[in-house]
């Protein structure tokens, strides 16, 4: 996989007390949508306790935009079951330019792609 414009997204949750039932049902609902992205590179949650991250990249920033777009519904049910702790934007800079004003309200800390293979 060719990794010079991926973006990836990494964001971590902290479930509500009691949640963790409905909170595996909305990320069912994550995957099914996810899966219908031709941009999407991959996709998967892990669950650790109370916390949940996704970990989640994109061809450039058009794909992660994308995503965001058609996962707004779970994504409204899963921040009213959990907190958004952090997330994480990685990519080369030239991409993260382009979601810097469309994520701000998630207030993310941003990575520049350095080197890779």
């Amino acid at each position: 996989m060719k990794t010079d414009s991926m973006v990836s997204i990494h964001p971590y949750f902290k479930a509500k007390p009691g949640t963790m039932p409905r909170i595996k049902a909305v990320l069912a609902a994550f995957i099914a949508k996810t899966a219908t992205e031709k941009d999407n590179l991959f996709y998967d949650f892990t669950i650790n306790g109370d916390q949940i991250f996704c970990r989640e990249a994109y061809r450039g920033a058009k794909g992660a935009l994308a995503h965001l777009d058609n996962v707004a519904g779970p994504l409204g049910e899963m921040l009213k079951l959990a907190d958004l702790t952090r997330i994480e934007i990685h990519g080369p800079a030239a991409e993260l330019k382009k979601l810097k004003s469309p994520m701000a309200k998630l207030n993310p800390a941003w990575f520049i792609r350095q080197c890779g293979v």
